[in-house]
C-alpha cells in the first residue's frame, strides 16, 4: 500500500474517533502524524513538527484572547443590547439582530462556536419568550456566525487565506468572505420567510427589557462577568458615556485598531491582537486575570495538530493523489463538486476548523489542470464545508439545542435540527457549486 493510501485511511480513521468519542482531534492528528510520518514516509520528528504553522497559532490564541476580555468586561453584553435597541424593539427584526451580531464577532476574530454559545441562548430567549420560532433563532444565529466567519481577520478566515498562500494560489480575501456572507444571508432569508417572520412585523418588545445579563452572563449587574469572588474593578473605569464604561469603550477601539493595523498596515494580526489584548488587561489587570484561561486552547490544539497533519498528507502525495482521481472523472467541473460534498458531508459530523487546512489542498489538482477559477472554488470548497454547521452533530448545532426554549421538547428540536440540517447537506454543495464554481468554468 501506498503512502498516499496510508495517509487518506489514517484521516479518515482519526476523524471517526474523534466524532465518535470526545478526543481533542488535534491531539489524534499529532498522533496520526507522528505514525505514518515515522513508518510510512520515514521522516524524522523534527521534519514532521516543522509542518505547524506558528502564525496561525499566535493568531488564534491573540483573537480569543482578546475576545474573551471582550467577553468578561461586558462589551458583548453591549453590543448586543445595543444592537436591539438600534432596531426600536421590532420583533421581526430580532432575529435579522442575532444573525448581524454573531456575524459581527466572528468577523473580528471570535471562534464560531464561541460566538454561537454567547448569542445562541440570548436568542433562543427570544424565541421562546415571543413565540419565535426557536428552530429559525438558532440557525439564524449559526448562519451568521458563518456569514461572517471568514473576513480577512477571522479564524476561518485566517486558516483558508493561509493555507491558500502555503499552496502557491492567488489569496481571494474578499471572493472567500463575501460569497460566504451572500450564502449565509440567503438561507437566513428563507428561513425567516418559511418558518414565519412574516407574522412577526406587526410585533413590539420594549428596548429595556432585551437583556437580562445577570441570568444570562451571570452579570454585576453592570454588565460585567464576574468569575469569582477575586474580581476587581477599579472605580475609575466605571466612567459612563451614554451607558458605556471606559474599559468597554477602549475595548471597542481595540477592535477596531486592530482591523485597521492587521489590514491597513499588513501587520501580522496575532501579533497585534496579542498586543491589544494585553494592552486590555493591563488597564484592569486583575478582573482579566482568568481571561487567558479563555483563550480556545482546544481550538489551538486542534488547528496546530491537523496542519501538522496536512503537513503530512501533502509529503505522502495525497492532495494529488484525490484531486488526479477527481479529475480523472472526465471533467474537472465535476470533481468539484464531488470535493464539495465531501467537505459538507465531513464536516457535518466533524470540525470545519479542522478540515478547512485538510480539504483545500486536495484541490490544488483540479485548478492546476481544470481551468477552475482558484478563488471561486476554494471560495464553493470552503462554504459547502461550513454551512452544515447547522448539524446537532457539529459544535454550532449542538450549542443551538442545548439552550432550546423551555417552549419545544428536545427531541421535537432535535429533530427540526437533524431535518434541517439534513436538507443543507443533501442540497448545500450542489446549490454553492453551481453558484460560484460553473460561472467561473
Amino acid at each position: 500500500m501506498g503512502p498516499e493510501w496510508v495517509a487518506i485511511i489514517a484521516l479518515v480513521a482519526l476523524f471517526v474517533v474523534g466524532t465518535v468519542l470526545p478526543i481533542n482531534m488535534g491531539a489524534l492528528a499529532y498522533v496520526a502524524a507522528w505514525l505514518v510520518g515515522m513508518y510510512s514516509l520515514n521522516m524524522d520528528e523534527k521534519e514532521i513538527l516543522a509542518g505547524v504553522s506558528a502564525d496561525l497559532v499566535l493568531t488564534l490564541i491573540g483573537v480569543t484572547y482578546l475576545f474573551a476580555i471582550a467577553k468578561n468586561n461586558g462589551t458583548v453584553d453591549l453590543i448586543v443590547t445595543t444592537a436591539v435597541r438600534a432596531v426600536g424593539g421590532r420583533v421581526a427584526l430580532i432575529p435579522w439582530v442575532m444573525f448581524a451580531v454573531t456575524g459581527a464577532l466572528t468577523a473580528i476574530g471570535a471562534v464560531s462556536p464561541a460566538a454561537c454559545a454567547i448569542i445562541g441562548p440570548i436568542a433562543l430567549g427570544f424565541a421562546g419568550k415571543y413565540r419565535i420560532s426557536p428552530l429559525m433563532m438558532g440557525m439564524m444565529v449559526v448562519h451568521g456566525a458563518q456569514a461572517g466567519g471568514f473576513s480577512p481577520i477571522s479564524v476561518y478566515g485566517i486558516i483558508t487565506n493561509s493555507v491558500m498562500q502555503d499552496e502557491g494560489l492567488d489569496v481571494s480575501e474578499m471572493t472567500v468572505f463575501l460569497s460566504s456572507l451572500v450564502i449565509n444571508a440567503v438561507l437566513a432569508a428563507i428561513l425567516f420567510v418559511a418558518l414565519g417572520g412574516r407574522k412577526l412585523l406587526s410585533e413590539r418588545i420594549d428596548p429595556d427589557q432585551v437583556v437580562e445579563s445577570n441570568e444570562e452572563f451571570g452579570s454585576d449587574g453592570g454588565g460585567a462577568t464576574v468569575s469569582g469572588p477575586d474580581d476587581y474593578r477599579d472605580v475609575k473605569t466605571e466612567t459612563r458615556t451614554s451607558g458605556m464604561r471606559l474599559d468597554q469603550l477602549m475595548t471597542l477601539v481595540a477592535f477596531l485598531g486592530v482591523a485597521v493595523v492587521a489590514l491597513l498596515f499588513d501587520k501580522n494580526i496575532g501579533f497585534v491582537a496579542i498586543t491589544a489584548a494585553v494592552l486590555l488587561a493591563m488597564f484592569s489587570a486583575k478582573e482579566h486575570k482568568s481571561a487567558v484561561n479563555q483563550i480556545a486552547w482546544p481550538t489551538v490544539l486542534l488547528v496546530a495538530g491537523v496542519s501538522t497533519y496536512a503537513t503530512i498528507l501533502t509529503e505522502a502525495g495525497s492532495p494529488e493523489f484525490v484531486g488526479g482521481w477527481a479529475a480523472g472523472l472526465g471533467a474537472a467541473i465535476v470533481g468539484a463538486l464531488i470535493l464539495c460534498y465531501v467537505g459538507g458531508v465531513v464536516s457535518a459530523f466533524a470540525s470545519s476548523t479542522a478540515l478547512l487546512p485538510v480539504i483545500i489542498p486536495i484541490a490544488i489538482p483540479l485548478i492546476d489542470e481544470g481551468g477552475i477559477s482558484a478563488g471561486l472554488f476554494i471560495a464553493a470548497l470552503v462554504v459547502s464545508s461550513t454551512i452544515v454547521d447547522v448539524s446537532p452533530f457539529s459544535t454550532n448545532g449542538a450549542l443551538m439545542l442545548a439552550n432550546r426554549p423551555e417552549t419545544i421538547e428536545e427531541p421535537t428540536y432535535y429533530k427540526q435540527i437533524l431535518t434541517y440540517s439534513a436538507i443543507i447537506v443533501a442540497v448545500g454543495p450542489l446549490l454553492v457549486w453551481a453558484a460560484l464554481v460553473l460561472p467561473g468554468a
